[in-house]
């Protein structure tokens, strides 16, 4: 009977164990940018003891996909995470050939305190989008890349990655919304099989930064935003400008980041050449964090401080207030969902947080 006890004993405290231990499975959906912000959120989430990165996908909207692409395959060779997979999706938002007529939709609606169109500022026949991302990578960096995306379509990884681990993965979903939407809308089915998703979007207690109306990912493509926030996923939490707006990259905090001491030599090059290393020449000036509060919060929900619990919507008629977010206190219309609007986090806990994940790993003796 004692040896029995002893062995139920040693079986809970191997489950509990097991249990604290689980890595958080995490897709990271993103218009990736080198550094500030998807780069350096990205390479949190990979150097993350909390995370499980099984890929990173590519839309556009900073950047083409194909250029998104591209960087994310640059910053995994710096950290040495090739074996994370990078997979390049949708190029155009839902609305068709919506850049094509971008400058008139802004005579239309306005212009938001940014004005930062990202992909949708450039006209495909004039700019030369990318040819394909590997040209990109070699025109940029001047040599072939050591690691390749994977051959297949952002949306099917995204089933398929889904469907392999059911109520495991979270999405990070920190540009436009258009290889989630496409996912679910072509097979809803892995809908209720989703951990959470958690949004870099929307502005609902503040101005738009893109128009006045929207900020800028949700902007980028309403559409699919407003059909991401209506899925009945079993958890939604949004990292909007409502709390974005409220955390800034001082010059001090760029050049503690540059002085690090287990910075990767790579990625101090890459701070050296970026327009934030002109961008802090001026000792006032100060930048947005967006979406490292995403890889933050998934590494540490502790530190959101403040949320609101609300039904959400967004706004896609073709109008002044066309990417507008919504959110509803009482009830919401019919076939929005409720999800935690994040208003303020613990910014010691995240910069002690970022400083530490931006580096090279403590190797374990």
């Amino acid at each position: 009977m004692k040896s029995t006890k002893i062995l139920l004993t040693t079986a809970v405290l191997a489950t509990s164990m097991t249990m604290t231990m689980a890595k958080e499975k995490v897709i990271l959906d993103t218009d990736m940018v080198e550094l500030f912000d998807d780069g350096l959120a990205m390479i949190m989430l990979a150097n993350s003891d909390k995370v499980d990165l099984l890929g990173v996908t590519t839309v556009s909207g900073n950047t083409w996909s194909r250029e998104g692409t591209a960087y994310a395959i640059r910053q995994l060779e710096v950290i040495d995470r090739m074996d994370i997979p990078v997979v390049e999706g949708i190029r155009y938002p839902l609305r068709a050939s919506r850049h094509e007529g971008i400058q008139l939709e802004q005579q239309m609606f306005g212009i938001g305190p940014s004005n930062y169109l990202g992909s949708l500022g450039y006209d495909e026949r004039s700019t030369g989008e990318p040819k394909a991302w590997d040209a990109f990578y070699q025109k940029i960096y001047l040599e072939p890349s050591k690691m390749k995306p994977i051959e297949r379509d952002a949306v099917d990884f995204i089933i398929d990655t889904i469907h392999k681990n059911p109520n495991e993965v979270t999405i990070a979903a920190i540009g436009p919304c258009t290889n989630i939407a496409m996912a679910i809308r072509k097979d809803p089915d892995i809908i209720p099989l989703v951990k959470r998703i958690i949004y870099m979007g929307g502005a609902f207690e503040v101005p738009g930064n893109t128009s006045p109306a929207a900020e800028f990912n949700w902007w980028f493509d309403p559409e699919a935003a407003k059909m991401c926030v209506r899925a009945p996923f079993k958890e939604q939490i949004i990292v909007g400008l409502d709390v974005t707006d409220k955390v800034f990259v001082t010059k001090d905090r760029y050049e503690k980041m540059k002085a690090l001491p287990r910075l990767y030599p790579a990625l101090k090059d890459m701070f050296l050449t970026s327009w934030y290393e002109r961008k802090f020449k001026d000792p006032k000036a100060t930048s947005y964090v967006w979406d490292l509060l995403v890889s933050a919060i998934i590494i540490d929900p502790s530190i959101i401080t403040e949320s609101k619990n609300q039904w959400i919507d967004v706004n896609t008629e073709y109008t002044q207030d066309y990417g507008r977010s919504l959110a509803y206190t009482i009830q919401g219309p019919l076939g929005a969902q409720v999800a935690k609007v994040v208003h303020t986090i613990n910014e010691d806990k995240f910069w002690d947080l970022t400083f530490d994940l931006i580096q090279q790993p403590i190797v374990k003796k």
